[in-house]
């Protein structure tokens, strides 16, 4: 197992071998990113210098002969937030990263002018990308590949946001693949790097191959026989949006509310019947969830696109008032190609659209251009304006706080927990929604845990203690898929049983591991990622949900009327903290840090417990 090191500013490289307990002890994936940023972890780095280090780790499942094994973590402190941030990747780029022969790769330093980074198997290579200046990412991408001379090289770029450093930025691979959300595409900019292309040609290492294709036929096969498996392939995500406005949760008018009248014209159903020319999937996947969609006519017709899902369905859609599907396909499209964040975006800008409204922010302020719900034109020139900071662009590209700073004003109707704008789900109706979001390492992004559905299926009047329990367990099994190097959405859209994971593990690496030892050990990494938080001046007061969700009632809709509790939602907590073996200021006490085998972050937990 090794991990290339790249020092971008002495453009220089360099391979480590990991031991045994290293790799084990922290799996892979976001586990071996999460421990590489504290080890290099100092208090006062800013998140965009060239001494912020940037990890790209696959997980040890990845490109195996198993279901959805094309998982990649990117680990490091997010400019977004100014905490621990990651983002995860699908497609083909991590497997390809393994097969070259590495199992991580940590960036530091800065180029002394914009580069890419070539791997080759063992041929390591700096080059100029100054060519490729101003690109997007998808043009890069392909531009990349015919300069190599070979389609099949995998590539992962930034688009000119990147370049820019825009705060939400993204890295994207495989024609849309995207690692969103916590702004690993700002890092990649500052560090002057424009794109990693690999091609590995290697064997990958299975300790006993016979007993893992053997679970992986099984694992096919059952999938392949759920009877949603054929519907998951023709919509994929996308056939959330019905289900999000029949249970009154999709942002609707920026959060002000979670049903929107004119769903129907931007569901699943739309896209495969009008939209859809075809089906992408990641490494080993079954379920084919990407859409390849075209817009045939009007004013946006020949956008062709791998997407949307329903995040940028919703943000780009009812959240912004937007009823016409091909303005989703196009913001979509734009995003990509600009390489920046379709949750984050469409948040930012459904903001600026209620304080027009509202009369917060002048005409002045938006650059003489007005914005309105449903305006389509307003809102492609908005996402143009981040991307490139012009104008009122500039601010809304340093994300949640810049626009905090700029129009206090503003702070009671953003959305957002830890500087990371809310995923689209509501949590007025769901208490474990808003405890998800508000103790999330990352900010508020449900893939650390979705359990909303669960919650709203049994009803909201259950024990606080189960709900806080339901809680972790989605924040220790979710992590652990990206830990592994996995998709969660067998297990969580077609009820595959976790504990086949662990079959998957033990067979790879040859040493037996229960479903309840790799939980363990990525509950060690929460507490890892709590403790790097912590570092850097994370308190009780930042482990809330959005004021919206305490102060706005619900205006139409099943949950008409409702919000949460805000006494309830301090005692919840409290319970939470209980539980995970934090004090109730939230850190987590010397027994379990010592537990988690963590007693190197105990001198830096004290102080914090003294309040300095």
């Amino acid at each position: 197992m090794k991990v290339l090191h790249v020092d971008m500013s002495e453009c220089t490289t360099h391979i480590e071998e990991v031991d045994e307990e290293f790799a084990l002890k922290y799996i892979g994936g976001r586990g071996w990113g999460a421990r590489l940023v504290w080890e290099h972890l100092k208090e006062d780095t800013d998140p965009l210098s060239p001494e912020n280090i940037l990890v790209i780790a696959p997980g040890p499942l990845s490109g195996l002969y198993l279901p959805s094994a094309g998982k990649t973590s990117i680990c490091s402190i997010s400019p977004t937030t100014g905490i621990y941030g990651d983002s995860n990747i699908g497609g083909m780029f991590g497997v390809e990263l393994r097969q070259a022969g590495f199992d991580a790769v940590v960036i530091k330093g800065k180029a002394p002018e914009l580069s890419y980074l070539w791997i080759d198997d063992d041929d390591i290579q700096l080059k100029s990308a100054e060519k490729y200046a101003g690109m997007g990412s998808i043009e890069t991408e392909h531009q990349l590949r015919e300069d190599i001379g070979d389609e099949t090289v995998k590539v992962a770029s930034i688009g000119p946001a990147g370049e820019k450093m825009v705060k939400m930025a993204c890295i994207t691979a495989d024609w849309g693949r995207n690692a969103g959300r916590t702004g690993m595409g700002a890092i990649l900019g500052s560090k002057n790097l424009k794109a990693i292309a690999i091609r590995g040609t290697k064997d990958l290492p299975v300790a006993d191959l016979k007993r893992l294709t053997g679970i992986s036929d099984k694992a096919y096969k059952k999938l392949s026989r759920h009877n949603l498996f054929e519907f998951w392939q023709r919509q994929g995500l996308m056939s959330v949006i019905d289900y999000a406005n029949t249970t009154g949760i999709i942002p609707t008018h920026n959060f002000k509310d979670t049903h929107f009248e004119e769903a129907g014209k931007i569901n699943g159903d739309v896209m495969e019947l009008e939209y859809k020319i075809g089906d992408t999937a990641c490494f080993g996947c079954p379920m084919a969830c990407g859409n390849v969609n075209l817009v045939k006519d009007g004013k946006y017709a020949g956008t062709v696109i791998e997407g949307p899902e329903y995040e940028t369905a919703a943000m780009f859609g009812s959240n912004v008032g937007v009823s016409d599907f091909s303005a989703i396909v196009r913001a979509n499209y734009l995003c990509d190609e600009y390489g920046i964040d379709t949750i984050t975006a469409g948040s930012l800008i459904s903001v600026m659209i209620e304080a027009y409204e509202k009369d917060l922010v002048t005409l002045e302020d938006l650059d003489g251009m007005a914005l309105n719900w449903g305006d389509d034109e307003s809102i492609m020139e908005m996402i143009r304006k981040i991307a490139f900071r012009e104008g009122v662009g500039d601010t809304l590209a340093e994300g949640v706080y810049g626009v905090i700073e700029r129009w206090p004003q503003l702070a009671p109707i953003i959305n957002h927990v830890k500087g990371l704008d809310q995923s689209a789900y509501d949590a007025r109706v769901a208490m474990t929604m808003a405890l998800g979001y508000a103790t999330s390492d990352i900010g508020a992004h449900h893939a650390r845990a979705w359990p909303v559905a669960k919650e709203l299926e049994m009803g909201c009047n259950w024990d606080l203690n189960e709900k806080a329990d339901l809680v972790i367990y989605h924040q220790t099994v979710r992590p652990l898929f990206d830990m592994l190097g996995v998709c969660r959405l067998p297990w969580i859209e077609l009820g595959f049983d976790e504990n086949t994971y662990a079959e998957f593990f033990s067979a790879a690496v040859g040493i037996e591991f229960t479903l309840e030892e790799l939980l363990k050990l990525s509950n060690d990494i929460y507490n890892l990622t709590r403790a790097i938080n912590i570092r850097l001046g994370l308190t009780r007061d930042d482990d809330k949900p959005p004021e919206r969700v305490f102060n706005d009632p619900i205006k139409t809709g099943p949950h008409a009327g409702k919000v949460l509790n805000r006494d309830e939602f301090g005692e919840i907590l409290d319970i939470y903290y209980q539980q995970r073996g934090w004090d109730m200021d939230g850190i987590p006490t010397d027994e379990t840090l010592k537990a988690s085998g963590l007693e190197d972050a105990i001198e830096y937990m004290e102080p914090k417990r003294n309040g300095k």
